[in-house]
């Protein structure tokens, strides 16, 4: 007697079901790449910043050359973070909610920073704001300085993180759709009432995202700022720049002790970024047990 056609196909091995050696090894792979390219080189920061001791450590950050790179940082990310929140917020909500001439080159702008090497953006800026540049005489005979001075690093520094806000917001404002503001506007919301109570509690997320990405490339941007600093120790040298001339004059020590602050702002910039990516799971994931249960 012949089995029933179902009896005689033989299962099929599910396209996620790999044998346990091909996971050991795939696994394995990543660990080993991770170790030696992202655990083992910070490892060694921290090791080279405390090889003399605590005392040592703390002193490097005691210099009146390092205290005011790290002011000089902070503040380039105090201006350049709040900045581009302003254009990030303005360009996804003009993309995503408007057609409009000119849409196509708004969103290629966005992501020039991408496509251009930080160091090409500073000689940007430097044939524009230099001396011998466009604008170069004009700001000499108004005594005002751009490169070579907080102005230029400012620019450079908005210029190579203004795509990180704008990035995260539009591909979710345009998926999320304008149904909800424009209920609310029938409903008689003004439009800053739309925007307050409707629109930035459905992307707060991914704009605190944003914010944190643009925050840590601020913090970090090298090539560009280098460019249009003009390195004047104690006032236009951020903590990136400050790490290199640290470097390049053997003070080893020191050097590894300022880019250990680098490195735990990275550390702390990819734990919030896993706990927003957590946040946004975990919500998505109640969201559909709601629909389903609707």
């Amino acid at each position: 007697m012949t089995a029933p056609a179902a009896a005689q196909t033989p299962l099929r091995r599910p396209a996620t079901a790999d044998p346990l050696w091909a996971r050991v090894i795939l696994i394995g792979v990543a660990v080993v790449f991770l170790s030696l390219l992202l655990l083992a080189p910070l490892a060694a920061v921290f090791v080279e910043a405390f090889r003399k001791g605590v005392g040592v450590y703390l002193a490097a950050f005691r210099e009146p050359a390092a205290a005011a790179a790290i002011r000089l940082t902070l503040l380039t990310a105090a201006i350049a973070v709040p900045a581009n929140v302003v254009f990030g917020l303005a360009a996804s909500w003009a993309i995503a909610r408007f057609q409009f001439v000119g849409k196509s080159l708004l969103l290629t702008l966005i992501d020039l920073p991408f496509a251009i090497s930080p160091v090409i953006s500073g000689l940007i800026y430097v044939l524009v704001f230099g001396l011998q540049g466009w604008l170069g005489g004009f700001l000499a005979g108004h005594h005002l300085q751009v490169i070579f001075a907080v102005p230029g690093i400012v620019l450079a520094t908005v210029f190579v993180t203004f795509p990180f806000v704008a990035r995260e917001l539009i591909p979710l404002m345009q998926e999320q759709g304008s149904d909800e503001e424009q209920a609310a506007l029938v409903l008689g919301a003004s439009g800053w009432q739309t925007f307050w109570r409707v629109t930035l509690p459905n992307i707060k997320l991914a704009l605190l995202y944003g914010v944190i990405l643009c925050n840590a490339r601020a913090m970090g941007e090298f090539g560009a700022v280098s460019v249009v600093s003009g390195h004047i120790r104690g006032k236009t040298n951020t903590l990136p720049l400050h790490v290199e001339i640290l470097y390049n004059q053997y003070n080893f020590t020191a050097a590894f002790a300022m880019a250990s602050l680098l490195a735990m702002l990275a550390v702390v910039t990819l734990a919030l970024k896993s706990a927003l990516e957590w946040k946004v799971r975990r919500r998505r994931a109640g969201q559909a047990a709601q629909e389903s249960a609707a």
